[in-house]
């Protein structure tokens, strides 16, 4: 399975995360009533951690309660979470093309196997062109 790879799962497992946390600060920004209880809870779940849990709850609020430093942090971590998680993908890409996707079926398909670069590399980048000049 993908597990045996494992800098290229832990690195999809992260780039998860990074989604789920982009999303959950999505929802926190139209503050409503279910935004600032979501946010609460949500990030009352981290105070559980042993030592540091409530000190990270703090800062992540901005203070002792949710409040109006916390909606600017969450818009400012919801502006740059996906930079991140694009450049995390590409990490990801590249550690999935050194080392091959799993095969669902648990056949090996290596013979068939087109290396990554040049071919696709060019076959990505002439699409790129092609839609720039669309646009």
């Amino acid at each position: 399975g993908s597990y045996m790879f494992k800098e290229t799962w832990n690195i999809g497992v992260i780039l998860l995360f990074l989604v789920m946390a982009t999303a959950f600060v999505g929802y926190v920004l139209p503050w409503g009533q279910m935004s600032f209880w979501g946010a609460t809870v949500i990030t009352n779940l981290l105070s559980a951690a042993p030592y540091i849990g409530t000190t990270l709850v703090q800062w992540i609020w901005g203070g002792f309660s949710v409040d109006n430093a916390t909606l600017t942090r969450f818009f400012t971590f919801h502006f740059i979470l996906p930079f991140i998680i694009a450049g995390v993908s590409m990490l990801h890409l590249l550690f999935l093309h050194q080392t091959g996707s799993s095969n669902p079926t648990g056949l090996n398909s290596n013979p068939d196997k087109v290396p990554f670069h040049t071919y696709f590399s060019y076959k990505d980048a002439l699409g790129f062109i092609i839609l720039l000049a669309a646009l």
